[in-house]
């Protein structure tokens, strides 16, 4: 069994959701002892932003183009594609993903892999994954008037279920921008954490 962790924070050793998904992989590491696993990390080694010059790269199949890295996105997408289980270390900036991360969804949303369009709609093609997401943000935006601004959870869930991915898990911290509660929103997500491999 295969699993693919990617983390997306710029903070290093002092991000939350890196802290998160790493405590999430060592207990799917305690669930399935022979598990193998990949690691991305997009904010150290980040995919090039998608462009028309990929596009057109990737699919007149021509050799690599010196400076552009149709080849490395090609192994994440075979990376996805060869996973079972997917853990995603995922902060909200400015409401959103980071960019690290969007540009790597762009590269394993691939019409004719990973979803396709029929005549009845859209139709997800990579829907046999167990995705976790280890989900930090500064503020407080579950159950609030400020729910409106998330497009972080919201996005992740949406392209994922457009790929016909439904079992997906959220492990959230929020509020780790104010000193005061920091420490418990971590401590309420490690909890939560311990008890998937429980």
């Amino acid at each position: 069994m295969k699993l693919l962790h990617l983390d997306s924070s710029i903070l290093g050793a002092g991000s939350v959701s890196r802290l998160l998904s790493g405590e999430i992989v060592k207990g799917q590491r305690r669930v399935h002892r022979s598990l193998e696993v990949i690691y991305r990390d997009l904010a150290t080694n980040p995919l090039q932003h998608l462009s028309g010059t990929h596009l057109a790269a990737r699919q007149a199949g021509t050799p690599p183009t010196p400076g552009l890295d149709v080849e490395a996105g090609g192994e994440a997408l075979a990376e996805f594609l060869s996973a079972e289980i997917v853990v995603i270390g995922l902060p909200m900036y400015n409401f959103g993903v980071p960019s690290q991360f969007k540009a790597w969804v762009d590269r394993i949303s691939v019409a004719g892999v990973t979803f396709r369009y029929t005549a009845k709609g859209p139709e997800g093609l990579a829907g046999d994954k167990k995705v976790f997401v280890a989900s930090s943000r500064g503020g407080a935006y579950t159950d609030t008037n400020r729910a409106f601004l998330d497009h972080q959870e919201s996005y992740v869930r949406s392209v994922l279920g457009f790929m016909g991915i439904t079992d997906i898990t959220i492990i959230r911290a929020e509020n780790v921008s104010i000193p005061d509660l920091r420490d418990k929103s971590i401590e309420s997500a490690r909890t939560q954490i311990a008890a998937l491999s429980a």
